[in-house]
């Protein structure tokens, strides 16, 4: 999970409440998800990742979902459910490297882009989801 970031003035705020916390937030990483998946789906510049998921996204996106939720500061879903997320452990049979990083990375941008995200909030969650997306590498390049 995240620290507390900086938000407005000298409050120090999670990503799930800057998303709109109990309110709002939940809704907003749900659609995240879903806008990323999409686009995984669908953009030939994400071929490469797309074909390291199972045909049917939908467990993918409920995992992604319920991860997010508890990673930006909401509710502890994904542990809640399948414990510690172990995520080098879980993702190790799949071959990642810098390629793939990038390539979730700019399905993930995208998406938070699509959604109209706040510029200074977008910006410091891709800043925190490219730490996580370079520490799942695991193939030299």
């Amino acid at each position: 999970m995240l620290d507390k970031i900086e938000g407005a003035g000298s409050s120090k705020s999670t990503f799930f409440e800057l998303l709109g916390g109990a309110a709002g937030g939940t809704e907003k990483i749900r659609a995240l998800v879903e806008t990323f998946y999409d686009i995984m789906d669908t953009d030939p510049k994400a071929a490469t990742i797309r074909a390291l998921h199972p045909s049917d996204l939908t467990s993918s996106r409920e995992k992604l979902f319920m991860f997010l939720t508890g990673w930006t500061g909401g509710p502890q879903l994904y542990i809640e459910r399948y414990g510690h997320p172990k995520l080098r452990q879980r993702h190790i049979s799949f071959s990642i490297g810098e390629s793939e990083r990038d390539q979730w990375m700019y399905c993930m941008i995208k998406a938070m882009q699509t959604l109209s995200l706040d510029e200074k909030l977008m910006q410091k969650l891709a800043e925190q989801l490219y730490g996580v997306a370079d520490f799942m590498r695991n193939k030299p390049e």
